[in-house]
């Protein structure tokens, strides 16, 4: 696997001829997140609202945030959907499936920017062209790339029989997990399922993927799980378990590997395009689903050293970065 780009759905750009409106003088805007963790925390979307500034929508000024977490409070996501919904926005943004049908729930009318990992296969629309719903967003190919981080950590550790998936059981399908098996023994590995509802059972999750006898663990698509990656990337390097992640800039921040779009360029490019146009009046149906067509490989040759791991050059070839 070399670098690559997978042409995708392009969002439909050539088929859009919104007519972009000026903002209104006088207008307040709300926009309203239910994402997985504090905004304070998420620095990745700090472009977004540099964008959102730079087309005329300015929190303090013409723009107001309503911002509410639920990684470390899943059982409260109907709730704090409903808590967004009272504030009467112009825009809601959820990420993941459990999230986002939480605000299809609460609201039939408010225009939704959703962020998941297949926006179809969840059934959540009908279609990318055509949404037809109070719905729109991006629809991030997890589904697919969840099998190619597995084919990724099966390739980087040599003469691996068992390996780990950490999944969340509000993001991951038993389907899903059952077709990462059977991949898995397509390629004479046994692969261990490790579930978790909520982040205080990630760390025993991990201890007991290592205490199976897993050489390595393939992290799911989850917002929960990206919340909690700190956890998940620091536990990993102490059990010496090598583990690939959903977004490049994870491995940055010092995951052994990881495969998929930028997380930075999701919502600097794709979200927050959706949001300027919602704002300014357009309808969530008449917005395709977009889906990334730039994939990142990325390496960290430091965390490959501190396991232990030697990489052939010939798969540090492969990748799109190595951080040495």
């Amino acid at each position: 696997m070399g670098r690559r780009e997978f042409i995708g759905l392009v969002g439909g750009a050539a088929a859009w001829s919104l007519a972009a409106k000026a903002q209104e003088p006088g207008r307040i805007y709300r926009l309203g997140f239910l994402a997985g963790g504090p905004r304070d925390e998420q620095p990745n979307f700090v472009p977004m609202f540099e964008t959102l500034r730079q087309s005329g929508f300015i929190e303090g000024q013409n723009l107001i945030v309503d911002w509410r977490a639920f990684a470390d409070q899943v059982d409260r996501v109907p709730e704090l959907a409903a808590e967004l919904v009272e504030a009467k926005p112009d825009v809601l943004y959820a990420s993941g499936d459990f999230a986002i049908r939480a605000l299809l729930r609460a609201t039939a009318t408010v225009p939704i920017v959703g962020l998941t990992e297949d926006m179809v296969g969840s059934s959540l629309v009908s279609s990318l062209a055509r949404p037809d719903t109070n719905l729109t967003g991006v629809s991030i190919l997890s589904t697919e790339l969840d099998g190619k981080r597995q084919e990724i950590l099966i390739d980087a550790v040599p003469g691996l029989q068992r390996m780990a998936a950490l999944a969340d059981t509000n993001a991951t399908s038993a389907l899903r997990l059952q077709a990462l098996q059977d991949a898995a023994r397509s390629h004479n590995v046994e692969l261990s399922l490790h579930r978790v509802t909520k982040p205080e059972e990630i760390v025993a999750a991990i201890d007991a993927a290592k205490t199976s006898g897993a050489a390595a663990l393939n992290v799911l698509a989850s917002p929960v799980l990206y919340r909690t990656r700190r956890i998940i990337i620091e536990r990993a390097a102490e059990l010496r378990l090598p583990a690939i992640y959903q977004f490049p800039e994870e491995a940055k921040e010092g995951g052994f590997a990881a495969y998929g779009p930028s997380f930075l360029a999701l919502y600097r490019d794709m979200v927050t395009s959706k949001f300027i146009r919602l704002l300014r009046g357009a309808r969530p149906a008449d917005l395709p689903v977009e889906q990334p067509t730039k994939f990142q490989f990325v390496i960290n040759l430091k965390t490959a050293k501190a396991l232990g791991l030697t990489m052939p050059e010939s798969f540090l070839l492969r990748a799109d970065e190595v951080i040495e």
